[in-house]
């Protein structure tokens, strides 16, 4: 199992469950949703959900750790599409299943995460290169 983590709006770690292969299998990860994660301090007093900028954060690292293709500097080229379905609360466990396609010089990952009461968030990234055009 290897481990993601990046300086962000998040304090979680995400833990890559299995890393699967374009075509074949989606890649997994995890992380669980630390109740001392700061964001929750103002998101919202009283009753703390996960802001869905920070769903989209985890499930980019997740992608991170399980881009596949030759091994290269690839930067997050665009948040081609997000669709927030149920909340994300402080000590879910949010599982990630990421499935990735390769389009020209770009590998495009769709993600659905979910709770454990079910579908979280539907989420489609691209990325490019370091240093290509686009």
């Amino acid at each position: 199992m290897t481990t993601a983590s990046a300086c962000g709006p998040v304090d979680g770690t995400v833990d890559v469950v299995e890393p699967g292969a374009p075509g074949e299998r989606p890649a997994r990860c995890e992380v669980r949703v630390p109740e001392t994660e700061r964001v929750l301090a103002g998101h919202f007093p009283g009753f703390p959900i996960l802001p869905g900028v920070c769903v989209v954060e985890y499930v980019q690292r997740g992608a991170r750790a399980t881009l596949p293709g030759p091994v290269r500097q690839w930067r997050l080229a665009a948040l081609e599409s997000s669709r927030f379905l149920s909340p994300v609360y402080p000590g879910d466990t949010l599982s990630v299943e990421l499935s990735w396609t390769r389009e020209g010089e770009d590998w495009r990952c769709r993600a659905k995460a979910a709770t454990g009461r079910g579908p979280a968030a539907q989420i489609r990234l691209r990325f490019t290169g370091r240093g290509a055009a686009g």
